[in-house]
């Protein structure tokens, strides 16, 4: 008698989990080579510090008991050596003492990268059916964090501020009339150059964030995951304080980082810094996964950081970064301004420029702008519907996310051609 597999045999997490947009993209990529990515946010190729890293590994291995430290277990919050040059990073981006920071190394941990970070956080704060406010549009890939946990995404629109403070007021309000403020546990703020969108959360919008969640803690706390991915990447403008820092009680907000866009990818190290009565289930379901992520790496970005070759390498990233933000912006200008009702965003950072097309345009992976963008065109972008969670009458589905962080400025430039023409096609019928 033979036994066949259904995939009934899988747990309901993992049915919740299934079929993410970003497999889809990243096969779209494999099939479709000749394609001019504007979709991936991956980093430059070029910008990857081989040399910094390489010099790193060699004076790490160059000690025998370095070396053997780098290269045994290490612990499941990460090294005390890292989080202790972390708190020196933290302080250095807040402009303030490391003393006066209102938190120690027992309050950070370190992950395989911010992503690790967002889905453990999801994994044990939230259970199915409860809500985690979240941007509109809002990071794709944590709206799959939240439906893998079976967690409801409810939206609050963006502007060029960021979340806004009345609108979020008011989702809360609503509710609370019905009776749904209690299973409210989170709020998710990308505060520095969202992805997708590109835009940061201002200063006062900041300090609104963290008084409504702090006044809406009615039934329990409303935490706010502040996801800090691109702070470093910035082009313009002043820096500004986390939210984690107006935070006065450093138990309201919940913050991550990670490395992965500024130094490396490949050694794929985050780090997050959470309230006291977080850590514990935190390390117990990190433990649960891994002990404690790779120790090599955070031995290599902890000599880095202490070095001084980081801080330099980053300058270096901003530069190439900005260039690129240029060549995009300036590609959109020559090959879109005279298309009606197609308007972007500048950002002042980050990887990301969001694009509207007239709302009859439809840019999902099915429409025919895709469609024709990818086979006849040689051109991918991430379909902006895949940034909203969902909503009663359905998504807006006329947006693109573009990235400018793979291509080199002359490969944005052809990208943005390519597409122009794709949009032109789709328009003309």
């Amino acid at each position: 008698m033979s036994h066949v597999l259904h995939t009934s045999g899988l747990s309901q997490r993992s049915r919740w989990a299934a079929d993410q947009a970003i497999s889809f993209l990243m096969q779209q990529g494999v099939e479709n080579p000749g394609c001019i990515s504007l979709a991936a946010g991956l980093v430059d190729e070029d910008s990857l510090p081989a040399e910094p890293v390489r010099e790193t590994v060699v004076t790490l291995l160059s000690d025998s008991a370095s070396a053997r430290s780098a290269l045994q277990y290490g612990t499941t919050q990460g090294r005390l050596d890292l989080r202790g040059s972390l708190l020196d990073y933290m302080a250095a981006q807040e402009g303030v003492p490391r003393e006066t920071l209102g938190y120690d190394a027992s309050r950070m941990v370190v992950t395989t990268g911010s992503q690790q970070l967002l889905s453990l956080l999801c994994e044990t704060l939230l259970d199915p059916g409860d809500i985690c406010i979240v941007g509109a549009p809002t990071y794709f890939v944590f709206l799959g964090c939240l439906a893998g946990v079976g967690a409801e995404p409810i939206s609050v629109p963006l502007d060029e501020n960021g979340m806004q403070p009345e609108l979020l007021e008011q989702a809360l309000a609503r509710l609370n009339e019905l009776g749904r403020l209690p299973q409210v546990k989170m709020i998710y703020v990308v505060s520095e150059f969202d992805n997708p969108s590109g835009v940061s959360v201002s200063l006062e919008r900041r300090k609104a964030i963290v008084d409504i969640a702090n006044r809406w803690s009615i039934h329990n706390r409303i935490l706010i995951l502040e996801d800090a991915a691109y702070r470093d990447l910035r082009f313009d403008g002043n820096p500004l304080p986390s939210l984690l820092a107006l935070d006065g009680s450093k138990e309201q907000v919940l913050y991550t980082q990670t490395f992965s866009k500024t130094l490396s990818p490949g050694l794929r190290v985050g780090f997050g810094v959470l309230p006291k009565d977080v850590m514990k289930p935190v390390l117990d379901r990190k433990g649960n996964e891994d002990f404690g992520s790779a120790n090599f790496p955070q031995a290599i970005v902890t000599r880095m950081l202490k070095s001084g070759a980081f801080q330099e390498h980053v300058r270096h990233v901003r530069d190439s970064y900005t260039r690129k933000r240029d060549a995009m912006l300036a590609a959109a200008e020559k090959y879109f301004a005279d298309i009606p009702g197609v308007t972007w965003r500048r950002p002042s950072g980050g990887l990301y420029v969001w694009m509207s097309l007239p709302a009859s345009i439809p840019t999902g992976f099915q429409s025919p702008l895709f469609q024709a963008a990818v086979k006849q065109h040689g051109v991918m972008y991430v379909p902006g519907e895949l940034c909203f969670a969902p909503v009663q009458g359905g998504r807006p589905k006329n947006h693109m996310r573009l990235s400018y962080g793979v291509q080199t400025p002359e490969g944005i430039t052809d990208g943005m051609w390519r597409l122009s023409r794709a949009v032109k096609q789709v328009l003309a019928g």
